[in-house]
């Protein structure tokens, strides 16, 4: 024996529910990462654009604006 110290019974069973618990939390929190990681950029870019024009073309897309309005405002930004 090892001086009364082991893992058996249900000591070895609580400590392998935890570590369960555990790896399935890691996993979860690698999904999400990879998700945002994949998506993100895409937003990220588009945030951090210097470029008007390209905002703009963005809203058009998104539906925020319509095409009159984006007529409107790139004749405005070309002045």
């Amino acid at each position: 024996m090892m001086g009364g110290i082991g893992v058996n019974g249900f000591t070895g069973m609580w400590i392998m529910g935890l570590f369960g618990l555990l790896s399935l939390a890691g996993v979860i929190v690698l999904i999400v990462w990879a998700i945002r990681a994949l998506l993100s950029p895409r937003v990220s870019e588009t945030m951090r654009s210097s470029d008007p024009l390209g905002l703009l073309q963005l809203r058009l897309a998104r539906g925020e604006i319509t095409p009159d309005e984006y007529e409107e405002l790139r004749a405005h930004l070309r002045d």
